[in-house]
């Protein structure tokens, strides 16, 4: 299947690079271009992309207003939005992930990594770039606006959905959940679908999101 991409990027020199990046793949294709988040909402509406290469500063609307306006439409529910800036600080991070951004990287990422992110978000896998992972995890549970721990949502999973969430939101893969928990990694797998349609997250990035926001896991020091 051929991944189609989505370039939101206010500098013309920038996309046209990526453009020739992606297109010289063989399974993906740039369907659109969007030189702000206007447009990038626009263009998803329109052409309807697996993934949104969305930068974050862009005129008028931001990336990350794009990104919530892109994630929230009902029409666009498997489109899927990587974060790419020049920007590590991480007011930038936690608001596209809570924006509902599949993927962070900066864009000095290397070209093969690039390319390989888009494949992992495409395929409804969460990704932070290189380095971001262990402080968004570390700082996460600092930032405002989180509720208490036992809500309503945390109640509509079972006691072992709760304890694969749990191993979800310490980073492990479906194949470190199932030898965590001594289960088959097909049912790992089952589990970890399951939890997602339960709490309607597009991606697992959305599941860390929630277990730090119900109080199910906190930080080490």
């Amino acid at each position: 299947m051929t991944i189609r991409v989505l370039l939101a990027d206010d500098q013309t020199t920038v996309r046209a690079g990526f453009r020739m990046l992606i297109d010289s793949t063989e399974d993906m294709h740039v369907v659109a271009e969007a030189a702000n988040g206007t447009q990038a909402v626009e263009l998803a509406r329109a052409t309807v992309p697996d993934v949104a290469l969305m930068d974050i500063r862009m005129p008028g609307m931001d990336g990350i207003e794009a990104t919530r306006r892109i994630t929230s439409d009902p029409t666009l529910p498997n489109v899927h939005v990587l974060i790419l800036t020049t920007f590590q600080h991480d007011e930038y991070i936690f608001g596209a992930l809570r924006a509902g951004a599949g993927g962070f990287l900066l864009k000095d990422t290397d070209p093969d990594d690039l390319l390989e992110a888009i494949r992992v978000v495409a395929s409804g896998e969460a990704l932070l770039g290189r380095g971001l992972t262990s402080r968004v995890i570390k700082e996460f549970v600092a930032q405002p606006q989180q509720p208490e721990p036992g809500g309503k949502d945390l109640e509509v999973l079972s006691e072992r959905e709760r304890e694969v969430l749990l191993q979800i939101a310490y980073g492990l893969t479906n194949e470190e959940i199932a030898a965590k928990l001594h289960l088959s990694p097909a049912t790992a797998k089952t589990y970890v679908h399951r939890i997602m349609t339960k709490l309607h997250a597009r991606d697992r990035v959305q599941l860390v999101i929630f277990a730090y926001d119900q109080g199910l896991v906190r930080p080490r020091p």
